[in-house]
């Protein structure tokens, strides 16, 4: 036997990948190129061409995704200051925790692997687009918020739109859409120099700055940012970094603009969990990589994740006069990586390495590479009483998965060469078509309709990591259409009514997953029906909302994870999601504010079979009924509490409840997930310098109560059956992700 030495076979990394110190170095010589203060207003006027024809330009691109207070659609948006207040909180996820209806989770805390729900509906149904331009990957329909490290420090606004949404292109919303507009040129000059340190070892930086719109009505933007962490759990440490650059022209009446975004990220690998028993001994516990050698247990130094992504995205936009304007967009995106693993006690024949027998230990590499190609053309008219947008949204991806073994704990196996297991091949074609519209009838009422005709192709070739052969070949044609009306009824109240229909293919995963079981996945159909009142005054803002979110084949979790962290899932035949949403704010007094906002729901499974059983018992019973939908909360509600006692301090408690969830569809106690209260303290001071230099200090305690709590990583049944079937017995198992106590992060903004 070898001596546990790893050495891994040719792998070539791409010998282009800047630094983190290069990449450092050209954004400090970038920032002394500019000087001024921080812009997070929109642009203003330039000697060249007017601010309001410069707000217009940039507005055009994403006319067609975001809505007003005149459309009927159920939406929150948050603005730049509150996305530069909120950066303390790292990752998207959770600088939106306190939003109506969000979820926010990690596997290691708040720093790597971070995940967002809304109404219960998890990342792959929630649509996600920079600048009108989908952000989710078209296999996976999901967003890994890591991949992109501080994109909310790259963004104007973001708006969230809650239910079936506003027609984009890729895969439709199922519970949500989030739409990030980047950063717009500034009047003048800026640059903004920011450090942080929390728990865990957690560094974040960040250096931003821009030029303004010269008299020639050119703007250059810039923004690079890096966090590096040990993370809470063993072995999840992380280095993440991000760069955004956008170089614009402003013509009187065109807009043309170049943005690149460049992330990658190095994670450990954490959504294995943990049982009870070793997390009650160790809260930072994390079998991932353990392998086990002269009767010491022992883990492996490279268990990662490792993913490099960049867009490069071209923007065209033009009025061609007072009413109407047209924008164009192509968007290249890019992505490869892989996760390393130590597998112990392994066959040789499951890795395809039919020349050997028997068991041992493995490294192994799954790998990809991916690109996509988005265009988007759309057209938008601004009447008196009529305002419509017309658009096509062309979506290619081709994307290539392989897995290689670079290294076998035995003598006897010669890898002078990574020795590749599988590979297939994935490509997907999506064209979306939609016409939107608003009509004012009289002042005070209007009605919105949006249409969408989607078609998917998507192919699936080649040999899968579990050595099943996958020739998948799949057409879908799907209408999208959605209708309502908004009644304003004064000048700070309004009411609105909408129904949509929107439909969605399956994912890769749910695919894969179905052709190794021989099984088919069907494509799910949702009817949204949203019912709001709204009202906003000087001193007080309320709003309630009531949906009805009808499904018809819903993909949902089933409980269990694949190999490479995705959640396993299941058509059910009926279920529906139905609650009301309040929320509220109120200034007390000029130094007190209170905001607050609560979702009670009821989300169910119709009909739902499953089997249950006591741990133990040889003979399981089908159990028929109404069951509570995976991972959907029927309590969730934030707080947030302003204090500000003197001039440039503030203070803030921001309270987070989620109620009582299951980790499956079954609502069995035993995969129940206990509810849970958080309770952060976020404190600041600015001190204003010379000119409109100023230095801001900012921290942030999360978990104040030390609140230990834990979420679930997996579920399921088992049956123990090593004595024959005779002796067959049946038993629940579950990992958990623990979660970590009071933990901090301090901040240091210097913006010039």
């Amino acid at each position: 036997m070898k001596k546990h030495n790893f050495i891994r076979g040719r792998y070539q990394q791409k010998a282009t990948r800047p630094s983190a110190r290069q990449m450092i170095a050209c954004c400090a010589l970038t920032a002394t190129l500019f000087g001024g203060a921080l812009c997070a207003q929109n642009p203003q006027t330039s000697a060249r061409t007017p601010g309001d024809s410069v707000r217009t330009l940039d507005e055009v691109i994403v006319r067609d995704v975001r809505v007003s207070n005149k459309t009927p659609l159920t939406t929150s948006t948050v603005n730049a200051d509150e996305l530069q207040e909120a950066r303390s909180s790292v990752s998207i996820p959770y600088m939106l925790e306190t939003q109506p209806s969000v979820v926010a989770s990690g596997e290691n805390g708040t720093v790597g692997a971070t995940a967002i729900r809304i109404r219960g509906v998890d990342a792959s149904r929630i649509n996600v687009n920079i600048n009108g331009i989908t952000l989710n990957d078209p296999e996976s329909q999901a967003v890994f918020w890591y991949n992109i490290p501080n994109l909310g420090g790259m963004a104007q606004s973001l708006q969230i739109q809650r239910g079936v949404g506003a027609s984009t292109g890729g895969s439709p919303a199922f519970g949500a859409a989030i739409n990030l507009q980047t950063l717009n040129a500034c009047n003048d000059a800026y640059g903004m120099a920011d450090i942080g340190y929390g728990s865990w070892n957690t560094k974040q930086y960040s250096i931003a700055a821009g030029s303004g719109i010269t008299r020639h009505g050119f703007s250059f933007d810039m923004a690079y940012s890096g966090l590096t962490s040990d993370g809470f759990l063993r072995g999840g440490q992380t280095d993440q970094q991000s760069f955004f650059g956008s170089a614009s022209w402003y013509g009187k009446k065109t807009l043309i603009k170049f943005l690149t975004i460049i992330g990658s990220q190095t994670t450990g690998i954490t959504w294995d969990g943990a049982d009870s028993a070793d997390l009650n001994n160790d809260l930072r516990f994390n079998p991932s990589g353990a392998y086990h050698m002269d009767g010491k247990t022992l883990y492996y130094p490279n268990e990662t994740d490792n993913y490099w992504q960049q867009h490069y995205q071209l923007y065209l936009s033009h009025l061609l006069n007072d009413q109407w304007s047209l924008k164009a967009v192509l968007n290249y995106t890019h992505g490869d990586g892989y996760y390393e693993q130590y597998k112990e006690g392994k066959k040789y024949s499951k890795y395809a390495m039919d020349g050997y027998s028997g068991k041992t230990d493995f490294v192994t590499r799954k790998q990809m590479d991916n690109g996509g190609l988005t265009g988007n053309l759309g057209i938008n008219y601004e009447g008196e009483k009529l305002t419509f947008s017309l658009g096509d949204n062309m979506v290619y991806f081709d994307g290539y998965h392989f897995g290689n073994v670079i290294w076998v704990r035995a003598d006897s196996v010669n890898l002078a060469d990574p020795y590749e297991w599988y590979r297939y091949n994935g490509t997907k074609t999506d064209n979306s078509v939609y016409a939107k519209a608003t009509y004012d009838f009289t002042r005070d009422l209007n009605a919105y309709a949006d249409l969408q005709l989607r078609t998917v192709n998507y192919k699936l070739r080649g040999m899968a990591d579990d050595l099943f052969s996958m020739d998948f070949d799949q057409n879908y044609l799907f209408f999208n259409p959605k209708a309502g009306l908004n009644y304003r009824i004064s000048d700070h109240q309004r009411t609105y009514l909408v129904a949509g229909i929107s439909n969605r293919e399956p994912t890769k995963s749910d695919i894969k997953d179905a052709i190794g079981n021989g099984d088919t996945v069907k494509a799910e159909t949702l009817l949204d029906i949203e019912l709001g009142y709204q009202a906003a005054y000087a001193r007080w803002s309320f709003s309630a909302n009531l949906y009805a979110m009808l499904y018809k084949d819903q993909l949902t979790p089933n409980g269990d994870i694949s190999s490479s962290g995705y959640a396993l899932m299941e058509n059910v035949d009926k279920s529906y999601r139905i609650g009301i949403e309040l929320q509220g704010g109120f200034k007390v007094t000029d130094w007190f504010r209170m905001d607050a906002n609560l979702t009670l729901s009821d989300n169910k499974v119709m009909d739902f079979t499953y089997l249950d059983f006591a741990d133990g018992d040889s003979v399981p019973n089908a159990v028929t009924g109404n069951t509570p939908l995976a991972l959907s909360p029927s309590v969730v509600g934030a707080a947030i509490a302003t204090f500000e006692p003197f001039k440039n301090a503030k203070l803030q408690l921001i309270s987070k409840y989620v109620g009582k969830q299951y980790a499956d569809n079954t609502g069995r106690e035993c995969y129940a997930i206990d509810p849970y209260f958080l309770l952060n303290v976020k404190a600041s001071y600015t001190w204003h310098l010379k000119g409109t230099n100023e230095i801001e200090a900012q921290l942030l305690v999360n978990n104040l109560l030390d609140h230990q709590y834990r979420l679930s990583a997996w579920v399921g049944d088992w049956v123990d059956d090593w004595s024959g079937p005779a002796a067959a017995y049946y038993y629940h198992s579950r990992g958990f992700l623990q979660q970590p106590g009071i933990n901090f992060m301090g901040r240091l903004i210097y913006r010039f």
